[in-house]
């Protein structure tokens, strides 16, 4: 213990960072263009998002079909709001854990977003996780009314639209406020700093992130079906096709936009100081 205090090299060792934070992601960097990591995670992130839309949306248009009162169907029938919310987060759940090693795991334009204004990712593999996020959401919807058409048109293509009795303020609101949870949920997942310090804790991010999920899907499904996710939405709606779903369809982009973008801001500038350290570096060094 003494050694530690009164050697001056000790003290450095005990007073020095124990985590290393990745180095900005180039925003713009054309090379990564000629990677084939950046096609590999692309397709992985494709393939994520229709898996992840083919049971959820599925999951919405059995629950609806099992409490129909045309079919004279139990009303407490099926898997209920709390199921369709644990097809939802148990899904991203499944679908980070894999997919986490290969493109990040983002399964979503908002988180992508989100990472994007962290300096996390480059511009470039934004906009390709964001493509391939879209169409694979709309061929996960497509599936679904490929597999069981008559159900699909009849119970709402699973498509997002806000609820009777809402305004679109709300509506917009609530987007922001659960884009926001769960985007700081991934952030705070997989926080270098907080892996290395809280390391007797071991934590498997993706749990956190599809445990946000499932509770922003209870709070918001009675307001907007709960978007969170613009590829969701989007898919949802070009399937479906109908006049509401695409009316109401900006509130699914600008919500978890303005949502991902808080998170990023607070995560980054609040929580980690970002421009507080840069200025007290800036301040500090006897170069400048």
């Amino acid at each position: 213990m003494g050694k530690g205090i009164e050697g001056g090299g000790h003290h450095s060792e005990v007073t020095a960072k124990d985590y290393t934070d990745p180095p900005p992601a180039a925003l713009i960097d054309f090379e990564e263009l000629t990677k084939w990591s950046l096609y590999r995670a692309s397709n992985a992130e494709f393939i994520a998002t229709l898996l992840f839309l083919y049971i959820t949306v599925a999951t919405v248009i059995g629950y609806k079909s099992q409490v129909d009162p045309a079919k004279n169907a139990d009303a407490c029938g099926g898997v209920g709001i709390l199921g369709i919310a644990w097809a939802f987060g148990g899904m991203i759940f499944i679908l980070v854990y894999c997919t986490a090693g290969i493109s990040g795991g983002h399964i979503n334009p908002a988180v992508t977003f989100g990472l994007l204004l962290a300096r996390k990712v480059s511009l470039i593999r934004a906009v390709m996780y964001m493509v391939a996020q879209c169409l694979g959401a709309i061929c996960g919807v497509g599936l679904v009314k490929g597999l069981q058409k008559s159900y699909y048109v009849r119970y709402g293509g699973g498509a997002n639209e806000l609820a009777d009795g809402y305004s679109k303020g709300v509506g917009l609101g609530a987007e922001i406020i659960g884009t926001f949870v769960l985007v700081y949920t991934v952030f705070a997942a997989t926080d270098p700093k907080r892996n290395a310090r809280d390391s007797h804790v071991p934590v498997l991010a993706p749990l956190p992130i599809g445990f946000a999920v499932f509770m922003v899907h209870l709070a918001t499904i009675p307001i907007t079906g709960t978007g969170i996710n613009p590829a969701r939405s989007f898919g949802a709606a070009v399937i479906y096709n109908k006049e509401k779903a695409w009316d109401d369809q900006w509130i699914f982009w600008v919500g978890p936009f303005i949502g991902a973008a808080l998170a990023a801001a607070y995560h980054q500038y609040v929580l980690r100081a970002t421009a507080i350290k840069a200025l007290g570096s800036f301040w500090s060094n006897p170069n400048v």
